[in-house]
């Protein structure tokens, strides 16, 4: 009997023969560990615990505690859940595919008659715990592709035989628990039982393959974890995430809205809404001026011709708007560079003028699937803080850097910590191979020169060049998608963008596309939520709120009011003849940081009594003296 050499994590070496399994060896080791194992990694290929062994090579096992297991987990727990939707709702729904996602896992589910509703969780999840309590094995099978698609056509189970005919392969790998059996890769814990801790969470619809041509799906999304403590407070992060939805506190504070009137994805900004909004963009505009970039403003549409140009017409035209004008074919931008190009070439430029920095808050349209849109975070027409450096290949490391660190103050003012990665050439893509590396290796460089620890995400770059993403963690430590930095050979090169070297040559530049914030909708969508809607000072819509007593104080509030608001202070006065606790209550909940009560004593004193939104009150002071504490605070965030 041949034997296999099997190198563990601790450099020994055990000797054991052809087909044993991960679980053998854990066994071999200690009964506890055995128990613990849920999978493992051999040769750096994720197998399940049962798999048989037919190489020598290295094997790490994977425990209930190890950074691995989780996914497992959550991808064998969505099987879990399919099998107790297919037991109690039968040939009525179809399943189709399940994955782990970040948090948990989701299924989509097809069904002409079963309409899943919150009410039905509690059942699933009933039916679901009676399965793992049952702790049924879990087994892997290889079937023939053909067999395969027979045996999953006589189930009815038409997603599944549709998956198997688009694959070129000879065999399938399936997982089967009890009387239920789907396609997956695996690896899957070795038993239902394993599941202890998990939860449904929420309802959403999908189209198959996310095709908005193909059927409509259910999905339904859910939550596991290796013990009920760590579930639990899973639950407790999601029910502060839905108290800080910024769908929801848009609404209660009156900042912004949709209509189907308008059009979807297409946002209506109320009053306080517009000025958190025009705050934002001033604060990008004095920051933007201060490093040295230039203000311009390119047209909302360009000739299509432009766009084929820069390839964004072949790689792009999905996500973009047409019109027509004077028999002419015009697209409705998308992205803000070309005009920047066309404003650069405008006339001849030297060496000693680069770089030359571009901002514009440019409003731009992209076509996405009405599936996708989510309030703030994914809309069709939204305006980025779009900027396009165009300079020297030698400029390069600099001006990267100076991005890096003009985002490192801006998550600084914000309050967010930060993480970053470099995407790198995707499979639809123009340009050379050579532009392409030369691109990615001056970010990497800069990234490795800054000391910033980053991740390389492959195949993720733009169509025309390779990028650095800027992910912000909010208040509750999940990640957000904002800035970015692009370097690109390409456009340059297909637009003749030129400069005159030292030589008096002709020589190509380069252009480094960068966002901030990105999306100044998406951004204050997660402000609103980073901030559960209570902005600092310097942000929030309304600062503070003049608050009479009785009608006595009116004239006096009035005046108070007045003053502050030809002082630069946004604020607003409550005359109502109301009770001033329900005045201080609406007042708390729209979050306004400063609420000036006025009695009889104050306006005797000609001052104004401040009653912070947590319900702390500050001593009594004059309006001047009012109005330099906010100037002293909001400079503090500045």
């Amino acid at each position: 009997m041949s034997m296999l050499q099997i190198e563990l994590p601790d450099g020994s070496v055990k000797e054991v023969a052809t087909a044993t399994t991960p679980y053998d060896i854990a066994l071999s080791i200690s009964e506890g560990l055995a128990r613990q194992a849920i999978a493992a990694r051999f040769n750096d290929q994720l197998i399940d615990v049962y798999a048989p062994l037919e190489t020598s090579g290295t094997l790490a096992l994977i425990t209930q505690n190890s950074p691995d297991a989780l996914e497992i987990i959550r991808h064998s727990c969505a099987h879990l859940m399919a099998q107790a939707v297919k037991e109690l709702y039968g040939d009525d729904v179809q399943v189709t595919i399940g994955p782990a996602i970040k948090d948990g896992f989701y299924y989509d589910f097809y069904s002409e008659t079963k309409k899943f509703v919150p009410e039905d969780f509690p059942v699933i999840e009933a039916k679901m715990a009676e399965l793992a309590k049952a702790d049924m094995p879990v087994s892997r099978e290889v079937m023939g592709r053909d067999e395969a698609i027979g045996m999953f056509r006589e189930m009815g189970e038409a997603y599944k035989v549709e998956l198997i005919e688009d694959l070129d392969v000879e065999t399938v790998s399936l997982y089967r628990q009890g009387n239920f059996v789907d396609l997956c890769r695996g690896p899957h814990v070795p038993r239902t039982g394993v599941h202890k801790a998990f939860k449904l969470t929420s309802l959403a619809g999908a189209y198959w393959r996310g095709d908005e041509k193909n059927a409509m799906l259910q999905r339904i999304y859910a939550t596991a974890f290796l013990n009920n403590k760590d579930l639990k407070a899973h639950i407790a992060r999601l029910e502060e995430a839905r108290k800080r939805d910024h769908r929801r506190l848009g609404r209660e504070l009156d900042l912004f809205s949709f209509s189907e009137d308008a059009g979807g994805g297409l946002v209506l900004w109320h009053p306080k809404g517009a000025m958190l909004r025009m705050i934002i963009e001033d604060f990008e505009r004095k920051e933007h001026l201060k490093r040295g970039y230039e203000i311009v403003v390119g047209p909302q549409i360009l000739k299509t011709e432009l766009w084929k140009m820069s390839g964004h017409y072949e790689n792009y035209r999905e996500n973009m708007y047409f019109t027509e004008v004077d028999e002419q074919g015009y697209g409705i931008k998308p992205m803000n560079c070309l005009a920047h190009m066309l404003i650069y070439k405008s006339k001849p430029r030297s060496y000693r003028n680069l770089p030359v920095r571009y901002f514009e808050l440019g409003t731009v349209h992209r076509h996405e699937k009405s599936g996708v849109l989510h309030g703030l975070l994914r809309v069709r027409g939204f305006t980025q803080d779009d900027a396009h450096i165009i300079c020297r290949p030698d400029q390069i490391d600099q001006e990267v850097k100076s991005i890096m660190s003009f985002v490192q103050d801006v998550a600084g003012i914000f309050g967010f910590e930060y993480t970053m990665e470099l995407s790198t050439r995707p499979d639809k893509s123009i340009g050379s191979d050579e532009d392409w590396d030369r691109a990615t290796n001056a970010l990497r460089s800069a990234l490795e020169d800054s000391g910033q620890p980053f991740d390389i995400n492959e195949g993720d770059g733009a169509f025309y060049g390779p990028k650095i993403d800027v992910k912000l963690k909010d208040a509750l430590d999940r990640e957000w998608q904002c800035a970015t930095i692009q370097c690109d050979f390409t456009l340059p090169e297909r637009f003749d963008l030129t400069y005159v070297g030292a030589d008096g040559e002709k020589h190509r530049p380069v252009m480094l596309h960068r966002v901030i914030v990105g999306s100044i909708e998406r951004f204050i969508g997660v402000l609103i939520e980073h901030y559960a809607g209570s902005f600092p000072l310097w942000l929030s819509p309304v600062q503070a709120i003049v608050l009479n007593v009785t009608d006595n104080q009116a004239d006096y509030a009035q005046q108070v009011f007045e003053q502050l608001r030809a002082a630069g202070i946004r604020v607003e006065v409550d005359l109502r003849n109301e009770k001033l606790g329900f005045k201080i209550r609406e007042a708390q909940m729209a979050k306004i940081p400063y609420m000036l009560v006025i009695g009889d004593r104050e306006m005797e004193e000609q001052k104004v009594a401040p009653r912070f939104r947590n319900g702390k009150n500050l001593d009594p002071c004059t309006v001047s003296e009012f109005i330099d504490f906010v100037a002293a605070e909001s400079a503090a965030y500045k």
